[in-house]
């Protein structure tokens, strides 16, 4: 752990070390800016009236100007992405440190009839979500979301790799999230391929022909004014026809610009961020399938985007009132440059949502190797079939694995443990373990123990049953329906079931009938799981069936205080501590 804390220490140090060199430049940029301004502005002032040369100072200081701008954008964009680098690594300092307050928490994914995402706590604070999230982006953060909660037991080792594999690849990571954590719209990505797929063009056929004829008679018209065979007259009045021109396409060409505004810096960092992937050595198969859906011809994606994006940085010269008037009036700007971005938009326009996946996959899984490299000490599992489940010292991974009191298993594909034990003696933090290991397993992460072998199972679990008022669902009823959606899952496919204390809205009588029943028949399938219980009762079912064990927390009372070991043991549970509890608080006497 204090090897990862250095590494994030030097990292900042050096990073910045760079942003003083960027912010040095930036503002001696906006020195030379100002002095180009007073300098063309001063010059104009003293060659007045003399318009020819009013107008060659206007056009060469206007030219130095927005060179000077674009530089210095370029240096501001280099300045807040070292930035976004330094928090960063901020913040997994923080991480280490126990403070998880930078990243979200999940909230919004909670579900209380998924599978199991509720029972183990996925989302929320202090979640495994929020522990492992690190995405810059909110289609990235829904696919991590995705990830985790998906219950995919394909590819597990093809998954490892991936995590692997970008776990080391850690200036790729943070350059990645840097630059993603960059990109400001409103507009989704769904929104934005959505557009895409359905916009319709405006602009006729001929309109490259009619801007380029166009320009080149402006030139002449400039030239033959310069060599005084014009008048300043007749150059105006053809500014205006070109103008005219122009307005007849207006209202689309500004419908088009509005959404263009919206997007541009969608795709001004995504070709940032298509680049970084293309550039990549990758090796495992699942990171060299995504980086070829950057390429579908000739051509790389970040090429074609690049393109594109300079096509709207020239359109938006328009914005500037007095630039816009020059370039509209002369060249047909706005026709000749929407021309080019709906010719962009028929050829590439669909091959958008493959690009954006590919940046939204990435995005996810740099989570999930972010991390791997913080917990060096976590295993991956390694699949087998001699076991369903094989781990020694399981901890939660919310807890620090060298302080945490750690628990071993072994259990085969058809074995289901009744766990018995005093309160707040570690049942349902075993079963939370145990749970979020298979989530784990299942997303190719490593998980909080020293060992671990595992055959791949999906998970489904009745821990925490909510009831609806307004649904007129009593506890008891929300409780059977859970029930029944194990049963029917169990019926097409194995899985393993973490249950904690069932039936709990019944009385105690009816309730051990029921349970005994219900582990009967999950006996009789081909899942496995853990149950956890304070009914002894049900302890009875180990010794009439061979595929169920007993295991148990204990808690000791010395010296009139309540010592718990966390350990989990073999056997049935000898020792509740409800009565002392009462006792030792007061509550009874």
């Amino acid at each position: 752990m204090e090897m990862i804390r250095q590494s994030y220490q030097q990292r900042i140090k050096k990073i910045e070390q760079e942003r003083k060199s960027v912010v040095t430049k930036s503002n001696a940029l906006t020195i030379l800016r100002l002095a180009i301004f007073v300098t063309v502005a001063l010059s104009m002032y003293l060659l007045w009236p003399s318009y020819k040369w009013v107008a060659a100072v206007f056009i060469v200081g206007g030219l130095l100007f927005l060179i000077a701008v674009s530089y210095h954008q370029r240096i501001g964009r280099k300045k807040r992405y070292l930035s976004k680098l330094i928090k960063i690594n901020q913040d997994e300092l923080a991480y280490l440190n126990g403070d998880l307050s930078a990243f979200n928490t999940g909230e919004e994914f909670k579900d209380d009839q998924h599978d199991f995402s509720n029972d183990l706590d996925l989302f929320g604070s202090q979640s495994l979500f929020q522990r492992i999230n690190r995405t810059a982006l909110k289609d990235g953060e829904k696919k991590l979301a995705e990830t985790l909660t998906a219950n995919d037991t394909n590819s597990i080792e093809a998954k490892q790799e991936v995590v692997r594999e970008l776990a080391e690849k850690i200036d790729l990571r943070q350059s990645f999230t840097a630059e993603a954590s960059l990109v400001e719209s409103d507009i989704s990505n769904k929104a934005l391929t959505k557009w895409l797929k359905e916009y319709n063009s405006f602009t006729p056929n001929f309109a490259p022909w009619l801007s380029f004829v166009f320009s080149v008679l402006s030139v002449a018209f400039i030239s033959l004014l310069f060599l005084g065979f014009l008048e300043l007259k007749h150059v105006l009045l053809w500014l205006l026809i070109g103008i005219g021109i122009t307005g007849i396409y207006l209202k689309k060409i500004n419908v088009l610009l509005q959404f263009i505004n919206q997007t541009q810096s969608i795709f001004q960092q995504n070709k940032a961020l298509i680049r970084l992937l293309e550039d990549a050595n990758f090796t495992s198969e699942k990171l060299k399938d995504i980086q070829s859906h950057l390429r579908s011809d000739t051509q790389s994606a970040s090429n074609h985007i690049h393109r594109l994006t300079k096509l709207i940085d020239a359109l938006e010269q328009r914005n500037n009132l007095l630039l816009g008037i020059f370039l509209n009036g002369f060249l047909l700007w706005d026709i000749r440059l929407c021309h080019k971005i709906e010719k962009w938009l028929a050829v590439h326009g669909a091959k958008v949502d493959n690009w954006l996946d590919a940046i939204v996959e990435i995005d996810a899984q740099n989570s999930l190797a972010n991390f791997a490299y913080d917990h060096q000490d976590h295993t991956y599992p390694r699949l087998t079939d001699q076991y369903q489940l094989k781990v020694k010292n399981l901890v939660h991974p919310s807890l620090d694995k060298q302080k945490a009191v750690g628990n071993s298993i072994e259990m085969s594909s058809d074995d289901f443990l009744i766990i018995t034990g005093a309160n707040m003696a570690g049942k349902s933090t075993f079963l939370r373990s145990i749970g979020t290991l298979i989530v784990m397993a299942n997303s190719g992460l490593p998980v909080a123990a020293d060992q671990c072998e595992y055959q791949p199972i999906k998970l489904i679990s009745s821990m925490r049953t909510a009831d609806s008022l307004a649904g007129e669902a009593s506890y008891f009823y929300a409780e059977l329906a859970r029930l029944k959606k194990i049963i029917d899952k169990i019926k097409k496919e194995s899985h393993f079931i973490v249950l904690d204390e069932i039936l709990k809205g019944t009385n105690s009588e009816d309730k051990a009938k029921g349970s005994q029943k219900f582990i009967e028949r999950l006996i009789k399938t081909d899942s496995t799981g853990l149950i956890a219980t304070h009914d002894l009762s049900l302890c009875q079912v180990a010794g009439q069936h061979q595929s169920v064990t007993n295991y148990h927390f204990d808690a000791q009372i010395i010296k009139d205080e309540l010592y718990f070991d966390y350990q989990l043991k073999e056997g049935v549970c000898q020792n509740m501590n409800a009565s002392f509890l009462l006792r030792k608080m007061k509550i009874v006497d």
